[in-house]
């Protein structure tokens, strides 16, 4: 199930509105540093606060923020976005919640969202966490490799109008899900099911965006990316293949990789308790001074 929280429409100095949803405040007994995290969905999902996370986030008393980007949810469309649109709305929406320094975490599509935050905004952002994000295109088959079903980002690499075309007979290819995949959303992750469905229902001019996005110039470069930044991929993700991850690694300024040699695209998910503490410990860590890409591996970690 979703969470509902509140419901904030923050509307946008170019008069569009975000569908904005908030844990609020945190409550009286909380660190005094206690921290804010925008979450970054995945395509197609609507941007509400799904269960697993609230359920992860209210114990360490970490104030979670969600919205749905454009198209998304409730959002207006923004036409012709680009990946490194999200910084500029998120900021107008942190300033409009009040909010100072938070984290962001991206699953999936929203990976590449949530690291064009700390692109743009500075030290603004402590940290960034992505579970199963792609790297940028960079115009050669590599990044194709791997994927179980690529026709749609194929379809995407020829401009919005072919996406759109697409997208009028495509249908999910059950494939691209592992059977660890299959079982979180149909136990801890069920909610995502659901809200992905919900999505869907309400059109796919959103997806389509995405899609056209991430194909297409992320209007950042990864090396702008100053804060830290924790990496967690699948090693048999179908969906986004794992030298994705590698990719990010290398690119990001001071990156770590976790791996999960048993996880697909969903399951990997079940390290949001850890990569939520992984966030904690770096809050305060200074943005100044980039130190080398930091290429350990240091393996599974334990679900929390």
């Amino acid at each position: 199930m979703t969470t509902a929280g509140t419901r904030h429409d923050v509307r946008l100095a170019d008069g569009r509105t975000l569908a904005v949803h908030d844990t609020g405040p945190f409550a009286p007994g909380g660190p005094a540093d206690a921290l804010t995290l925008v979450w970054h969905h995945g395509s197609p999902q609507t941007g509400a606060l799904l269960e697993p996370l609230v359920r992860a986030t209210r114990p360490r008393h970490i104030r979670l923020v969600s919205y749905g980007r454009p198209s998304y949810g409730g959002s207006s469309p923004l036409p012709g976005r680009d990946v490194g649109s999200a910084a500029r709305d998120v900021e107008q929406v942190a300033d409009a919640l009040g909010l100072g320094r938070f984290a962001v975490m991206g699953s999936s599509g929203g990976g590449p969202h949530a690291l064009a935050c700390a692109a743009a905004l500075g030290d603004r952002v402590t940290g960034v966490a992505t579970f199963a994000s792609p790297a940028p295109y960079a115009g050669d088959e590599a990044w194709f490799a791997g994927m179980a079903d690529d026709a749609a980002l194929r379809a995407a690499l020829l401009g919005r109008d072919a996406r759109a075309r697409f997208q009028l007979t495509a249908e999910f290819d059950a494939s691209v899900f592992v059977a660890a995949d299959w079982d979180a959303l149909a136990g801890p992750w069920a909610a995502m099911n659901d809200d992905v469905a919900l999505a869907a229902s309400a059109g796919s001019d959103g997806l389509v965006d995405d899609d056209v996005a991430l194909a297409r110039p992320w209007g950042f470069e990864l090396g702008q990316v100053g804060a830290p930044v924790l990496v967690v991929h699948g090693e048999v993700d179908r969906m986004i293949p794992v030298a994705h991850a590698d990719a990010l690694l290398r690119g990001c300024p001071r990156a770590d990789l976790w791996l999960r040699p048993r996880d697909g695209h969903v399951s990997v998910l079940s390290a949001v308790p850890v990569a939520l503490d992984w966030l904690l410990d770096h809050a305060h860590d200074g943005v100044g001074d980039l130190s080398p890409v930091d290429q350990r591996r240091p393996g599974q970690p334990a679900p929390a």
